[in-house]
């Protein structure tokens, strides 16, 4: 196990501010998943997401290998999801956050 010291870099960031505090919140499941899906989307560490979000820093995604699997295995799970609706009915109001969430990351990405 490695030895976390203060001398250790995981315990800083990108500007060399130490990091000692921990903040944690609960959240139901869904609201578990919708993060889940929108920090992996970015390509970002959670941490990071979390820091940017709650801080209102804008989240820039950069296209790379790991963002567009990320959003090839999003769309996937989503396209399943859709195909156990039937005809669009009984849309879950989460699915649809997390399609207007990747649909938002696409347009940046893609179609600018």
């Amino acid at each position: 196990m490695k030895d976390k010291t203060k001398e250790s870099p995981d315990y800083y960031d990108s500007r060399g501010r130490y990091r000692n505090k921990i903040i944690a919140f609960r959240v139901s499941p869904e609201e578990a998943k919708l993060i889940e899906v929108a920090a992996s989307v970015t390509g970002m560490f959670k941490q990071d997401y979390y820091i940017s979000k709650l801080l209102d820093r804008t989240v820039v995604v950069q296209g790379s290998c790991k963002i567009h699997r990320a959003l090839y295995d999003r769309l996937t799970e989503t396209l399943e999801e859709l195909k156990r609706i039937e005809a669009g009915s009984g849309v879950d109001p989460d699915l649809l956050e997390i399609i207007q969430t990747i649909t938002q990351i696409v347009d940046n990405l893609y179609i600018k």
